[in-house]
């Protein structure tokens, strides 16, 4: 199979598999007193350390999760409703039209329960979001922004630096979803000025069901869930002490070769750009164009005409796994809100593939998709016009 879904999920690592496998042979509960509760107590610690280390954060500022949509919803919910408590007037919650669902989701469902005032930032056709109306946005009754470090369907490399800035003046807490940004750039969250990020064990070579929210400490979080007080009250429940080994040791792996690596997919994006350029003229490789300003491995398509969930089946069935980098609602490929707030149509906006790289990805695999779109694509057009 050509595997290019790895913004989806990637393969397993080698050193997460064998921590998870170690740190498993244990029984023990990390909140039990005993001797196994405390080496089970002692795994989770020393990941803990391991995954603050890598990120720039210190350990107790690392919540562990079930993955990045529980820390996205931990973060919106959480941050806004202790920032209300604080101060009722900090009603307004500001996010950017292009965050993933597990922010948009919650950011719209506080708004439409009354708890919160909802403002939405713009993007450019590039997927960026439009700094000029920071200023406006940004408020003293803002309760909390949250603009994501990389776009999940686009790769866009969002302006966090100005965001920061607009919002650090009014004293409002950023949060940013760092899930696709942490296997390229340096995510670091001291350095970033943020005050809380997202990041997901699965997307870095570590185990589903794994994540964190990295989150200052002072923030005034409340807890979406009540139960035994573990990590700070913020996050009740028994701690997954090989998942946490494991995430620490897939993101270790991926942090050391993330420079290397970036410029080995940014010279594999390229060449496979050129090529699609080539062979299927009908479509638009959207995103930056600056390589400053995205990731290196993703490659979204608008191919007008070819819906995508035609395009995608075709090429399943020729051996290449894709997505259309759009949401996915009991198997329905719905329009893209990324490439609809982008300036594309609903109908255009249907018809997106999204193509991405992972360590493990080859110009063999490049090869592999080049040879068969142009059917795909030619096949998902007449399926349409019948």
């Amino acid at each position: 199979m050509t595997y290019l879904d790895h913004a989806a999920t990637t393969a397993l690592r080698p050193a997460a598999r064998e921590a998870w496998l170690a740190a498993a042979e244990e029984t023990g509960n990390p909140s039990s007193l005993h001797a196994a509760g405390r080496r089970a107590r002692a795994v989770v610690e020393d990941a803990r350390e391991r995954i603050a280390a890598a990120l720039g954060a210190d350990a107790p500022e690392v919540i562990l999760t079930s993955g990045g949509t529980e820390a996205d919803n931990l973060a919106i919910k959480g941050l806004h409703w202790g920032r209300v408590a604080e101060d009722g007037a900090r009603r307004r919650l500001v996010v950017s039209e292009v965050e993933h669902h597990a922010v948009l989701d919650p950011a719209r469902w506080l708004a439409d329960r009354g708890d919160a005032s909802l403002a939405e930032l713009p993007v450019d056709p590039a997927g960026r979001v439009d700094t000029t109306v920071l200023a406006d946005a940004i408020t003293s009754e803002t309760s909390l922004v949250s603009v994501m470090w990389v776009n999940n369907e686009v790769g866009t490399v969002q302006p966090l630096a100005e965001v920061v800035a607009a919002a650090s003046a009014l004293g409002v807490p950023v949060h940013t979803d760092a899930v696709q940004a942490v296997a390229h750039l340096d995510v670091h969250l001291h350095r970033s000025g943020v005050d809380a990020l997202t990041v997901s064990a699965h997307k870095v070579g570590g185990p589903v069901g794994v994540g964190a929210l990295l989150a200052r400490r002072g923030l005034p979080l409340v807890p979406l869930a009540h139960g035994g007080g573990q990590q700070r009250s913020v996050r009740s429940g028994t701690l997954d002490a090989p998942g946490a080994a494991a995430f620490a040791a897939a993101l270790e792996d991926a942090v050391a070769e993330r420079v290397a690596e970036r410029a080995r997919l940014e010279a594999l994006r390229s060449r496979l750009v050129e090529r699609l350029r080539a062979v299927a003229p009908e479509a638009t490789v959207t995103g930056p164009r600056d390589p400053a300003h995205r990731a290196p491995g993703i490659v979204h398509l608008v191919i007008p005409g070819a819906r995508a969930e035609s395009v995608l089946f075709l090429l399943d069935a020729a051996g290449i796994a894709a997505s259309s980098g759009s949401a996915c609602t009991a198997g329905v490929v719905q329009s893209s809100h990324v490439a609809m707030a982008m300036g594309w149509s609903a109908d255009d906006a249907a018809c997106t593939l999204r193509l991405s790289l992972g360590r493990t990805s080859t110009a063999a695999d490049a090869d592999a998709l080049v040879a068969a779109l142009p059917d795909a694509i030619a096949r998902a057009k007449a399926a349409a016009s019948r």
